[in-house]
């Protein structure tokens, strides 16, 4: 760690401890009646945040120094420890912001010191739970080998962390905390969310129509808009406890008439929007080292049986082919095929030469192409190709490997019929995020396990590599991330895995006006209670100061290791066959990604056996040996390294990892804990590890065949270490591969690509790659920083030379840059303080001015 990087540390804690020291004096004067009581819960939240920032000061100093042996490379700073550190920095950067804010109002009139009582008290709660992560994080450290993210049993310390988020406190940030990690121009679009899903938890299942729904869900909202302990108290119980149907549900509100129309009249305007319906038939592809010869690529039948492929067709031009009569009579309505006498009088452009394959995210259970037509619609324009985005069954009721099985159809599909799409068959890439990204992974494994044709390249956005209940750094952060909490995380794997189970809870139903009476009585109350507090905040917002962090990771040259692969055969009961396909494909016995069995065969080759089951012909994959998989890259580990590593780590408190109820943290530091268990029945599939599932743990041979692959990370997303890890595996392999560390924004940036310009530069960093991958564009290390952070080195300079001066921060707003991309995960970090007026890149600097 360098200088400058120690005195950021210790300036950042010398600046809380005198802005708690100093507001503690002042309130413990003594003041009586109720104005003492709240200047009493001052008081005690300020000496309590001190005590938790003496244990964190080490902790974070050590983790400084020693996490960059995690990297990927040292262009591209970013691990999980990085993320964690850089969490608990922005959460003490809020405290001093706010603690600066009631020294300069706390003589006013006007000041109200029960409102900024609750303030202090929120981030005081969110600094313990990121205590309690960091203790978690140093067990990490201390049980794994030198340079691996993930703990790689499902015992022990990933067992440990389970039982610890499902009794932690989680309330704190959901409330006045919200997304304060994030950049602020998304804060206010994460308070949106978890208002609308408190609201609509509340009346899930309680009325016979949606209208019901949402009319009772808008009359409920209101009291979680203007009291944040209940929201985030709220949003506690939902996240822990409803069931997988509740968050497809949910997530499927995009899909609705009312809002994908409102969307569609915001986005990108395209003259081909069809949405498509396969008929579920076989067809033959060429072998790619004999095109001499041919395979049949048989139709998805796994679980839920013969049915046709749903996809959508997105172009921006009419292209040549794309209204054609075969094409047509794929249409379904909803797509809104153009219409003949339209076509007939539309100018058709020629076939492009590119074609860009998507699969949607939406954790395996929800969502389809329509929720992520805004992005698509503007690549298109952009790409000038065609987009054709797979509708892929979803979990639970159509558990793996059936999306993967529709994927690679559709993908073959695409590859047969390029004449229908607007294609010319040249170059094609794959695209999706998140479980979409998982996809694009495993359909090209599939791929060369066929011997078809490969993708020219695959472009995935914060993908799922692996999909098991591992524990990693991290992942840590799901205790906190709005978006992708633990339970919520699990019960989606659970579901793809098929060990959630297919039918919803039954919730007795009400009349939608009774409800609706009955939360405008709550309305009304609850407004007349918090109205005040709420218009006095938005006053705060106009007048306070924001400030940013400065985060500046050092990063070194080190070798990298990755998980190891269990060593006992991946099993799946037959208990779980209660299939309903009778001819389904083969996942494959792939051993290497030449087609060397498939040149033993006849001329004619069948992708398909009619006896077996895809489940079964998953379980006969070969199992990963540890010598197959090049995860143990460092054979010899420096000592002073292991002295470093050594001096952070911690082992089990008491050395008891063995007993019934073991202790996780230190004695004297107990975290907040949640009045009722989160319900984290975690039943693990051996399934998971099938590197068809969890492609991270595929061995060296299947990941030798894969194409060139582009992985677009979020430096705060509690996927961060599967693409880490990924990436570091596949450049040990000798595979292609980029990674691109987006700043401050959540898992799913994609779907918020049109909210702010930050999220809008993420998503079009994508679409830089899928450009590089049809030009053919391999952009050299050097390259891999983006253009603006080049801009963000520059102000970062800048910051270092004043850290002599800590003691005027907050009263100056800049302009600058909220977003740091590629190489960088560090630099200016993108965090807002508390919730006033949008901070900027600079205020981290006037902060440590």
């Amino acid at each position: 760690m360098s200088s400058d990087e120690v005195m950021d540390t210790k300036a950042v804690f010398t600046a809380l401890y005198d802005v708690c020291e100093e507001n503690a004096a002042f309130f413990s004067g003594g003041t009586k009646g109720q104005a003492g009581d709240t200047s009493q819960r001052l008081v005690d939240a300020m000496t309590t945040i001190q005590e938790h920032a003496r244990s964190l000061e080490p902790v974070i100093t050590g983790f400084a120094a020693i996490y960059h042996h995690f990297d990927f490379d040292p262009h591209i700073p970013a691990n999980g420890y990085r993320s964690l550190v850089k969490v608990v920095r922005c959460c003490l950067l809020h405290i001093i912001h706010k603690g600066r804010y009631i020294t300069s109002n706390r003589r006013s009139i006007f000041f109200r010191a029960s409102h900024n009582a609750a303030e202090i008290e929120a981030y005081c709660s969110a600094l313990c739970q990121l205590r309690a992560l960091l203790y978690l994080a140093q067990r990490l450290l201390h049980d794994n080998s030198h340079g691996n993210l993930f703990f790689q049993e499902e015992s022990g310390l990933s067992q440990s962390f389970l039982r610890e988020y499902a009794s932690m406190h989680k309330g704190c940030f959901y409330g006045r905390c919200v997304g304060f990690q994030f950049t602020p121009a998304i804060r206010p679009c994460l308070q949106s969310i978890t208002i609308g899903l408190v609201a609509f938890g509340e009346n899930y299942k309680k009325h016979q129509s949606g209208i019901g729904v949402a009319a009772s869900s808008f009359f409920t909202s209101g009291k979680y808009a203007i009291d944040p302990e209940l929201r985030g108290q709220e949003y506690e119980r939902i996240t822990q406890n409803l069931d997988v149907h509740f968050w497809k549900t949910f997530w499927n509100i995009t899909e609705t008439e009312v809002l994908s129309s409102l969307v569609s009249m915001t986005a990108t305007q395209v003259k081909v929007n069809r949405a498509l319906s396969v008929p579920p038939e076989p067809f033959d592809l060429p072998l790619a080292a004999d095109p001499t010869r041919m395979v049949t690529v048989s139709p998805p039948a796994s679980h839920i049986g013969l049915g046709p492929v749903q996809m959508r067709l997105i172009s921006h031009e009419l292209r040549e082919g794309q209204d054609s009569e075969t094409l047509l009579a794929m249409c379904r309505s909803e797509g809104g095929p153009i219409s003949l006498s339209l076509s007939l009088k539309t100018k058709r452009s020629l076939p492009s030469p590119w074609l860009l394959v998507h699969f949607h995210g939406g954790g395996f259970v929800a969502q389809t192409s329509k929720s992520h037509e805004p992005y698509l619609r503007s690549w298109s324009q952009e790409l000038n190709a065609p987009i054709l985005s797979v509708d892929y069954s979803l979990a639970p009721e159509a558990p793996f490997p059936r999306a993967l099985e529709e994927c690679f159809y559709a993908y073959c599909w695409a590859i047969k019929n390029h004449n229908l799409l607007g294609w010319t068959g040249e170059r094609v890439c794959l695209a999706g995020d998140s479980a979409g990204g998982n996809l694009c992974v495993t359909v090209s494994m599939r791929a060369a396990s066929h011997g078809v044709r490969m993708p020219d390249g695959i472009v995935a956005a914060y993908p799922a590599t692996l999909l098991t209940v591992y524990a990693s750094p991290s992942r840590l952060l799901t205790l906190m991330d709005p978006l992708l909490p633990l339970s919520v995380l699990s019960r989606c794997l659970s579901a793809y895995a098929g060990t959630e189970p297919q039918v919803e809870k039954q919730v007795d139903k009400v009349s939608t006006l009774s409800m609706v009476r009955r939360d405008t009585a709550l309305l009304l109350r609850d407004f007349k209670q918090g109205a005040s507090n709420w218009i006095h905040s938005l006053l705060d917002r106009g007048s306070a100061d924001s400030v940013r962090q400065s985060v500046s990771e050092a990063t070194l040259t080190s070798p990298h290791a990755d998980p190891t692969v269990p060593t006992e055969p991946s099993k799946y009961s037959m208990e779980k066959g209660s299939l309903r396909s009778q001819t389904c494909q083969d996942l494959g016995t792939h051993t290497n990604s030449d087609t060397s069995d498939a040149k033993k065969t006849s001329n004619h080759l069948s992708a398909t056996t009619a006896n077996h089951s895809s489940i079964l012909d998953i379980t006969l994959t070969p199992e990963s040996k540890p010598e197959d998989v090049s995860f143990f890259l460092s054979k010899e580990v420096d000592p002073s390294v292991s002295e470093s590593f050594s001096s952070v780590a911690i082992p089990p408190p008491g050395g008891e990892e063995d007993s019934e109820n073991p202790r996780e943290f230190p004695e004297g530091f107990e975290p907040l804990r949640s009045e009722q268990l989160a319900e984290m029945m975690v039943e693990s599939s051996p399934i998971v590890r099938n590197p068809y599932m969890s492609p991270l743990l595929a061995p060296d041979s299947m990941l030798k065949g894969l194409p060139p692959i582009h992985i677009v990370a979020c430096h705060l997303d509690p996927m961060l270490d599967d693409s880490v890890m990924f990436a570091k595996r596949l450049q040990n392999v000798g595979q292609p591969v980029t990674l691109c560390v987006v700043d401050d924004l959540p898992h799913g940036f994609l779907s918020l690509s049109q909210l702010s310009r930050e999220t809008r530069e993420a998503a079009n960093i994508c679409m830089e790659r899928i450009k590089d991958v049809f030009t053919m564009k391999d952009p050299p290390p050097e390259m891999r920083k983006h253009r603006k952070l080049e801009r963000t080195n520059q102000r970062l300079s800048a910051s270092k030379r004043d850290h002599t001066q800590l003691s005027q921060a907050t009263a100056q707003e800049g302009e600058g840059e909220g977003f740091v991309v590629g190489g960088g995960a560090s630099g200016i970090g993108g965090e807002e303080l508390a919730s006033f007026s949008p901070p900027t890149k600079s205020d981290a600097e006037k902060i440590l001015a």
